[in-house]
């Protein structure tokens, strides 16, 4: 890996294939670093129903291998692995993965946003079986259906009120007595008849089984300590992502989430070369389709800015 490369991408959700695949048949030959979860956060998806082209859906693991071997048909190079650290103040880009410096020309990162998770081993284990952290991916699955949203915050308030279209009842848990939502957020859920609160309350526990689905959680109250099982058909978790933008902080322009700053338009960085697509640079839509198209965008921008050098 000590050659120069023209382009390296980070990432291998559907930002990064979608670069990937535009930047390859344009003879780039990019080199893609495929991070700690190759395909990324739809891995943990099973079912994709509202990527455009599937119309009976698909499995997102299976839907992240289509866009690998398309990207892969057009010369695109994987090198497992993530990147520990990254200087971009030097030109050509150094990476350091593992134990190996990799350099480039060009950079586009899309190591895309971490869901914030309580940690619980059931959750883990019933993730994409009754356990979500996008309301707006799976909650046509929940049609009818009891709910649980956790958290407190303008997340937790929008999904709660985006799952009142599907489901029956929808229950936001919140470790405190008061939400951190703003106020409109706010009045619209306690205006919502199907939407209820449980305050001052964690969950400890998912109860259920990957076959079957979610059947409830266990509850403790924070201030007596009780603990009560509360049944649910679905654990929605809703306290926020956290971009995965660590080793470039110094470096590149963020805002105080961690999203990386791109010029309006354009997916350009404050770093002339290093261009930003995904989730890494999207706290509002999050989706994979929003994520595919900035993935083209900065592979069309990093084409441009490499041509343009030559010249």
């Amino acid at each position: 890996m000590d050659e120069l490369n023209r382009l390296v991408i980070l990432g291998s959700g559907p930002a990064g294939l979608t670069a990937a695949l535009y930047s390859a048949r344009a003879n780039l030959s990019p080199l893609l670093i495929e991070g700690l979860t190759p395909g990324g956060q739809l891995t943990i998806t099973t079912e994709v129903e509202n990527y455009p082209g599937f119309e009976h859906g698909i499995q997102g693991p299976e839907m992240m291998e289509v866009f690998r071997r398309q990207a892969a048909r057009f010369g695109t190079r994987f090198m497992a692995g993530s990147v520990t650290a990254a200087n971009l103040l030097v030109w050509p880009f150094e990476l350091t993965v593992e134990d190996q410096i990799v350099r480039c020309e060009a950079l586009i990162i899309s190591t895309g946003a971490s869901a914030k998770l309580l940690g619980l081993e059931s959750e883990q284990r019933m993730m994409g079986y009754g356990v979500s952290a996008c309301a707006t991916c799976d909650g046509a699955f929940f049609k009818d259906k009891e709910v649980v949203v956790v958290g407190g915050g303008d997340t937790a308030m929008e999904e709660a009120l985006f799952l009142t279209r599907f489901c029956r009842r929808v229950t936001i848990v919140h470790r405190r007595n008061q939400l951190r939502a703003s106020k409109i957020m706010q009045d619209r859920a306690f205006k919502n008849p199907k939407i209820g609160f449980i305050w001052d309350s964690v969950v400890e526990e998912i109860f259920g089984e990957p076959r079957s689905g979610v059947s409830g959680v266990r509850l403790r109250n924070v201030l007596t300590g009780a603990v009560s099982h509360f049944r649910t058909d679905g654990v929605f978790m809703a306290i926020g992502h956290q971009p995965n933008t660590a080793i470039f902080a110094n470096q590149l322009e963020m805002d105080e989430l961690g999203y990386i700053k791109v010029r309006p338009g354009s997916t350009r960085t404050n770093i002339d070369g290093v261009f930003a697509a995904g989730d890494v640079a999207d706290r509002v839509y999050r989706q994979a389709v929003t994520a595919a198209g900035t993935g083209c965008m900065a592979a069309i921008d990093a084409e441009r800015w490499l041509e343009a050098r030559q010249h």
